[in-house]
């Protein structure tokens, strides 16, 4: 495992000077959680300043509960860092190397991505799995679509969905967010909602309701 995040990291100081991107952090305030959110993905750019077939993601999340205590519902945060290859022939799927960073611990994990950008929609997705002996297997989809209401405003709209089944404790995890709003220059704002389910045969429920402001850098 030390090995493989040696490996993106190296990648990292390679390509990351040639890596172009808006930058969007979102700040959601809801009924039981504050959470920010700072997620790209682009393509990293070749000598001639043209997008090449090696895909970055980057995703960091982090979220305060009011009912913290010192010993319960603490703060929780999560890295992603995604690499894949994405040959034209495959029409959108590629291989993915995936690391990730959780308050339980260090995940490396590998499968097949699916990316589908146009000027309005935006699709991506991925089936991995861990690579431990007993593994959990993700199966992860954003979908946003933002097309023009006026001249300087356009509808903005995304749903993400994350599905985790864990092999080794037979415990399933349903993530939901959906953010519904308008978008103005390099604002984005709206309602939103996040819901998590957690068990297999029975499961306990959460959500969280309210507002996000996102802005792009």
């Amino acid at each position: 495992m030390v090995n493989y995040l040696k490996i993106m990291l190296l990648a990292v100081s390679l390509f990351g000077g040639t890596v172009i991107a808006q930058i969007p952090v979102e700040v959601f305030t809801g009924n039981e959680k504050t959470t920010l959110d700072i997620m790209f993905f682009k393509f990293f750019r070749n000598q001639q300043n043209e997008p090449s077939r090696f895909l970055f993601f980057n995703r960091n999340r982090a979220g305060i509960d009011y009912k913290m205590t010192s010993s319960e519902k603490l703060p929780q945060f999560g890295f992603t860092e995604a690499f894949s290859y994405n040959h034209p022939d495959l029409k959108g799927f590629a291989p993915v190397l995936i690391a990730q960073v959780f308050n339980s611990g260090i995940y490396p994990k590998a499968g097949v991505q699916y990316v589908y950008f146009n000027e309005n929609i935006t699709l991506f997705s991925w089936f991995v799995s861990e690579t431990a002996k007993e593994p959990a297997i993700d199966y992860y989809i954003l979908f946003r679509f933002t097309p023009s209401l006026s001249e300087k405003l356009k509808l903005f709209t995304q749903m993400e969905s994350l599905n985790t089944f864990q092999s080794e404790n037979d415990n399933y995890q349903f993530t939901q967010r959906i953010r519904t709003g308008l978008k103005k220059d390099n604002f984005q704002f709206g309602l939103g909602a996040d819901f998590v389910e957690n068990g297999k045969d029975s499961f306990d429920f959460s959500s969280n309701s309210g507002v996000f402001l996102r802005y792009e850098f």
